[in-house]
């Protein structure tokens, strides 16, 4: 008998970003982050992570990942997604400067799962 109970998966989250508002993917390059579709330069002070997701595989350290939901002073909202641990986003030499400048102000209201 398994104690797991069902979890919630970082896919399944991602496939409700997009209804729930938070769709566009954010990208960190060097001179900023910008969402999918705009041309539109942010630094983290423009941002706000409003919730944090975490993900931990049972036996896969593979699975373990991190979802931010943030939004941008000008009303933007977007995610990003990266594995942490051993899988983290080191081909981005920019994100991890980048994300420990955004502020976190966790919004109450999103809720602590997806089901």
């Amino acid at each position: 008998m398994s104690t797991s109970k069902s979890m919630t998966t970082y896919s399944q989250v991602l496939n409700l970003l997009p209804e729930r508002g938070y769709g566009k993917e954010l990208t960190i390059k060097r001179a900023g982050a910008s969402f999918d579709g705009s041309e539109t330069i942010l630094q983290p002070e423009q941002l706000k992570i409003v919730k944090v997701y975490r993900f931990e595989g049972e036996s896969d350290p593979g699975d373990m990942a991190v979802i931010y939901l943030l939004h941008g002073d000008s009303g933007e909202k977007g995610f990003i997604l990266n594995a942490y641990g051993t899988y983290s986003d080191e081909d981005n030499q920019y994100y991890d400067e980048f994300i420990k400048r955004v502020p976190i102000e966790e919004i109450e209201e999103m809720g602590s799962n997806f089901e």
